[in-house]
């Protein structure tokens, strides 16, 4: 991986491992909306499932976060891509971006995909809602089964 990005006093590191303590994710978590409701065992199961983790960290503090989901080849999805509220503003959820986007692995990846609720911040890094067509379906609203 690239160097680390400089900010503050200290530089921040990154890293694609995903065996650290998820409960420093929920940690992370507890910041979001979102994401506030999630549970250590939840986490744990999501880490262990993902198919790549980019975190950011000051010294031992997990400061930002994503994960990707793909096939390597065809479509890669984005997902969860926080940073903590005292280190925002420093380039780190760009960084964490661009990270995914580079890494080694996706590099034959066709398509990226992800669903946001801060198109601003994504479409500086290149992402389009262009010729974006999409639908969901939620467990927790449908009432069934499926």
């Amino acid at each position: 991986m690239p160097p680390a990005l400089k900010t503050g006093q200290r530089p921040i590191t990154f890293s694609d491992r995903n065996d650290f303590d998820a409960a420093e994710l929920i940690q992370l978590y507890r910041q979001a909306p979102w994401a506030k409701d999630r549970a250590l065992e939840q986490a744990k199961a999501m880490l262990a499932h993902t198919d790549l983790v980019i975190s950011a960290w000051d010294g031992s503090r997990l400061v930002g976060f994503g994960r990707v989901l793909t096939d390597y080849v065809f479509r890669a999805s984005i997902w969860d891509v926080i940073v903590d509220r005292d280190y925002q503003g420093q380039k780190i959820g760009t960084e964490i971006v661009r990270r995914i986007l580079d890494h080694p692995t996706l590099q034959q990846v066709e398509l990226f995909w992800l669903c946001t609720r801060r198109p601003g911040f994504y479409e500086r890094l290149g992402f389009s809602a262009k010729e974006q067509t999409g639908m969901v379906w939620s467990r927790k609203s449908s009432g069934s089964q499926a």
